[in-house]
């Protein structure tokens, strides 16, 4: 049997691993609610917002950690086995959220949802890198991450309609159980690497290998990838470190903590978070689709990698930065908040797609799991701070914290220009 298109159903794959990935992350938040909300997790626990952000950095530290070690791993095992591991993990542990008692259960859980959902960011950007011409990673990226963003879509409304009719330990049972169903498609379709796999069509096998660098179509099964230390010693690999350092922190403000602001600032339960709270998102899921076609379009006409992924970040923190300042001064109602966070999500993962694909432009396929999951943990590192400080100075206003992050995205931006002068192939 041959299956035409096989690489965008490998893509399909990961894009709904992902959306899977953000339901079960953003349940959480959007059950936590307040001492005033009933049924919710922080009322039925007896536990306050300082509780929820150390759980937040618990499942932070854990998520930062998961990106080095599954990078790692992805590299050593490859993207089939290494996404069976991660998600089968994550599956189970969101699933068990579902029987917490306190603080320290769900503190436990938190951890082992975060080691192994991490494992989707650096496994996904190799897959791309394996599946994919360059000329189309950035379009693949940006569909992988659109699945973040479609998983943020749906998850307010479908959270909330399953925490009113059953409440939350039974949500947990239904969002864990999505992740270990999917492993029985994947593992009957992702059979093997472009290379070998049975079902490829030979034209689109020679499309795919034809248009990777020189390095990829010349590593074989027994090509070692870099160590970490070699991927550093590399300039061009400290754009994607530093890049990540300060970009990061601006999604996960927003995943982590518009549902408390929603409660904070507007006094809203459960269900009106499920009716607000989507919206960004879908702007994001535009952004990702968008920023993909936009560098792809612009290597096709320039034949230049370099300016097709830095034109793109650079139109994506120009939008982030004027959507920021706009949430100081014009975000009055809920109404106006969402819409100006549409703008800012949009903006994000326009630019985020093209830097998440840079490790596979600047290395070959045995060290872009590597690289990628050096990036996404110090990006989280990043956060675990920001998530330190956003409680306190909240006490007062969130306004510094736009501020803050609003300045964060043209030095990350300018991170990428300074270390990574051209964006080619550096072995």
């Amino acid at each position: 049997m041959k299956m035409k298109g096989l690489r965008w159903f490998i893509i399909g794959l990961i894009f709904l691993a992902t959306v899977i990935n953000y339901i079960d992350r953003s349940a959480l938040a959007i059950m936590w609610g307040n001492e005033n909300v009933d049924g919710s997790i922080s009322k039925s626990l007896g536990l306050t917002k300082n509780d929820y952000s150390l759980i937040l950095n618990i499942f932070m530290v854990a998520y930062a950690l998961g990106q080095l070690f599954s990078g790692k791993l992805f590299d050593k095992v490859g993207t089939r086995i290494g996404y069976v591991i991660s998600i089968g993990v994550w599956g189970i542990s969101s699933f068990m959220h579902s029987t917490v008692r306190g603080i320290f259960s769900l503190a436990f859980f938190r951890s082992t949802l975060g080691l192994s959902e991490a494992g989707n960011w650096p496994g996904g950007v190799k897959s791309n890198a394996e599946w994919f011409p360059i000329k189309e990673r950035a379009i693949a990226q940006g569909l992988f991450n659109a699945g973040a963003s479609i998983g943020s879509v749906i998850a307010p409304p479908f959270i909330a309609m399953l925490f009113v009719a059953f409440g939350w330990r039974i949500t947990f049972m239904v969002v864990g159980s999505f992740g270990i169903l999917w492993i029985i498609p994947w593992l009957l379709i992702n059979k093997a690497g472009p290379k070998k796999h049975p079902w490829i069509t030979e034209e689109e096998q020679k499309y795919i290998l034809e248009g990777q660098s020189k390095a990829d179509q010349n590593a074989t099964e027994h090509t070692k990838g870099l160590s970490l230390k070699e991927i550093l010693s590399h300039k061009e690999a400290w754009a994607i470190v530093v890049g990540r350092f300060f970009l990061e922190p601006i999604w996960w403000l927003f995943v982590g903590w518009m549902p408390i602001y929603l409660f904070d600032v507007y006094g809203f339960n459960v269900k009106e978070v499920g009716m607000f709270a989507w919206v960004p998102y879908v702007g994001a899921a535009i952004g990702s689709i968008a920023g993909g076609y936009v560098s792809g379009k612009i290597i096709a006409k320039t034949n230049s990698i370099d300016k097709g992924r830095k034109t793109t970040i650079l139109i994506g923190g120009i939008i982030m930065v004027i959507g920021l300042i706009a949430t100081v001064l014009y975000a009055t109602t809920p109404e106006r908040f969402v819409s100006i966070v549409f703008v800012v999500l949009f903006g994000f993962q326009f630019a985020i797609g093209n830097v998440q694909t840079l490790p596979s432009d600047l290395f070959s396929g045995k060290s872009v799991g590597s690289l990628a999951g050096l990036g996404g943990m110090v990006g989280v590192f990043s956060v675990i701070i920001m998530n330190f400080l956003v409680p306190i100075i909240a006490e007062v206003s969130y306004t510094p914290i736009f501020i803050a992050i609003a300045i964060f995205v043209p030095l990350g931006i300018g991170a990428i220009y300074y270390f990574a002068k051209n964006i080619e192939s550096v072995e």
